[in-house]
């Protein structure tokens, strides 16, 4: 696997270059202390693996990870100095992270997990998959639980203020974005990328290229023949997993299930 680095502490640069060149199948192809720098790299190489800094003065790693293109995402493995609270993150989201400051068994534990990914999950997969750990590690961060975001969107020759909160859907169509609340649709100019950042403070489910679902509204589930997922939402609307996100969709239901079911 081709590996990048990017961390601005020389300390723990040291320590995974280090680690990686004792295991065979890695090989560093790039090692970072500027975001910024760091993502120009990773756009040209194409590494498979990212050990990324959450904390970065340049460029921070969650704006780092969402910046990269969603078709090409290595596998990334934070490296944060965060507390188990902002830890849940990761572990909800099934993100792989590791913990300053950690050693060769902590890592090689990680690198067992990134192994498996690698070989097993799918780009959709692990765009879904940091989707989920970037909306919680905002509102960690920053302490956004409690907040209210607001969206401006257009409904016939009006202009209203929506609440995060209460969007149900958002569907994209080209450069325009559609918000579902309820029985009523509204519209933006915005592409669903740019909706899904806007969305952070929820829980934004990915279930087609084109199409968000917020799952605090969601209240049916259940299958198509082919194994397709059908939401219905609170307001009514239904709407259904593309092929190509079917995995990753089963794997963020399946870890909401209570334990025992």
């Amino acid at each position: 696997m081709k590996v990048v680095v990017v961390d601005d502490e020389p300390a723990a640069r040291r320590t995974l270059r280090e680690y990686c060149a004792a295991e065979s199948d890695l090989s560093i192809v790039g090692e970072y202390s500027d975001g910024k720098l760091a993502l120009e790299a990773i756009r040209r190489d194409l590494p498979d693996l990212l050990f990324l800094d959450v904390q970065i003065d340049t460029l921070n790693g969650v704006e780092l990870a969402r910046s990269l293109d969603p078709t090409s995402i290595p596998i990334i493995v934070f490296v944060t100095a965060y507390d188990s609270y902002a830890l849940q993150a990761f572990e909800v989201s099934a993100t792989d992270y590791l913990l300053k400051p950690f050693d060769e068994e902590r890592f090689r534990r990680t690198l067992e997990r990134v192994r498996h990914r690698y070989r097993s999950e799918s780009a959709a997969e692990r765009e879904a998959g940091l989707a989920s750990a970037l909306a919680r590690l905002q509102r960690a961060a920053h302490g956004s639980a409690d907040t209210r975001p607001r969206l401006l969107a257009e409904s016939g020759s009006r202009m209203h203020m929506l609440d995060a909160a209460h969007v149900e859907l958002v569907e994209g169509d080209r450069n325009y974005v559609k918000l579902t609340i309820g029985r009523e649709v509204f519209h933006a100019r915005s592409t669903l990328q740019q909706a899904q950042r806007s969305l952070e403070s929820q829980p934004v489910l990915r279930i087609s290229r084109s199409c968000l679902v917020n799952v605090n509204h969601v209240r049916e589930v259940s299958r198509t023949p082919r194994g397709d997922f059908i939401f219905v939402l609170a307001g009514g609307t239904t709407v259904t997993s593309s092929e190509g996100y079917r995995e990753a969709v089963r794997e963020y239901l399946g870890r909401l299930r209570v334990s025992g079911v």
